[in-house]
């Protein structure tokens, strides 16, 4: 009967706080556009048009931007969540907008070229209940660790841990059979990771890993969130949705680069943005709106909405939200954040923490 797509979109973004202080974190300018819309077109591009987003925390802002979905090339629904229902809760809770008998699921602030008519092909010829998008990483520690026979079949999920027996983990992509998510138990908080995958290999479901080497990036810290937007910019991630061609640089309307900055390494720099005479800007995301004065050195950043970097001032690793202001010769490094609004006076000052 046909696929649909649900996004989950509900999370707070806390850890890339002061920047989801003013928009949720799947709708971030991210290589130039919120990074749902970059989800979105692969998906559009995958066949499929029908997509549903579950959403929380400042839920009104997915539908003032998208709307139907016309614009996009899809057509888009939208279903609140009162209260936080986990990754499991989230998808049951859209289950009365879903169409097909087969649903792609997505997290919100994942950033791959996994090819999904090829995961989508995997589970069809398979014949699995749920197949799951599996990347390898180096350190899989942080993440769910998912080993699998020879087969292809999961064998296990390991949550976070300290002794991973593989290198794969879930990359926050699923296929799932309708019947499956009419299991999930309704109006109560699940964890999909925790609760509805062990539950389903225990009960002798079948759960087929799709393995993928390609472009990889959850995007929930500061650094990955700047990485995978330059990554984007550069050509190394692909996204039918970006707004120019790739390269070294994105310039957004009305954007002004002085003739002797240095502007590279996938920075994007806003709709009527500005860097100044000098400065250097290098792997950088400036929002609209955003000056970078005579001098100035920003690397690996994000500079918010309306943000003034001060001439000489140096911005390593560093988060600034909107509106706010860092004087001149002011350093910023080391993960430091400050937050909208707040003025850095101008003098040699380092700061390696949150203002």
């Amino acid at each position: 009967m046909g696929t649909d797509a649900v996004i989950l979109v509900g999370g707070m973004g806390t850890r890339l706080r002061p920047l989801t202080l003013s928009a949720p974190k799947p709708m971030l300018p991210t290589a130039g556009v919120p990074f749902l819309t970059h989800l979105i077109a692969r998906i559009r591009d995958a066949g499929v048009r029908h997509i549903v987003l579950g959403t929380s925390y400042q839920a009104d802002v997915f539908a003032s931007y998208f709307g139907d979905g016309s614009d996009f090339g899809v057509e888009m629904e939208y279903v609140v969540e009162a209260e936080p229902l986990g990754t499991g809760g989230g998808i049951r809770n859209v289950a009365d907008r879903l169409r097909g008998d087969t649903v792609l699921i997505f997290n919100g602030d994942v950033l791959s070229g996994v090819d999904l008519r090829a995961l989508l092909a995997t589970h069809d010829s398979t014949g699995a209940d749920v197949t799951l998008y599996l990347t390898k990483v180096a350190d899989p520690r942080a993440f769910g660790c998912v080993p699998t026979d020879a087969d292809g079949w999961v064998t296990a999920f390991l949550e976070k841990d300290p002794h991973p027996i593989s290198d794969q983990i879930n990359a926050g992509t699923y296929v799932f059979d309708r019947a499956v998510i009419d299991s999930i138990p309704s109006g109560r908080a699940v964890s999909v990771e925790r609760e509805t995958f062990p539950g389903l290999l225990r009960a002798g479901a079948r759960i087929a890993g799709h393995v993928d080497a390609t472009y990889w990036r959850d995007l929930g810290r500061p650094s990955d969130f700047v990485a995978g937007s330059a990554d984007l910019v550069q050509g190394f991630a692909p996204s039918p949705a970006l707004p120019g061609p790739v390269g070294s640089a994105l310039l957004l309307p009305g954007a002004e680069v002085d003739p002797s900055a240095v502007v590279s390494g996938g920075t994007t720099v806003g709709a009527r943005a500005s860097v100044g005479a000098g400065a250097v800007v290098e792997g950088s995301v400036l929002f609209d709106g955003a000056t970078v004065r005579a001098g100035a050195v920003v690397r690996r950043s994000v500079i918010g909405f309306g943000t003034v970097v001060g001439e000489g001032a140096v911005l390593e690793d560093a988060v600034v939200g909107d509106r706010a202001h860092i004087g001149r010769g002011v350093e910023l490094l080391a993960g430091a954040r400050v937050w909208p609004d707040v003025v850095v006076p101008d003098g040699a000052i380092r700061f390696s923490s949150d203002l």
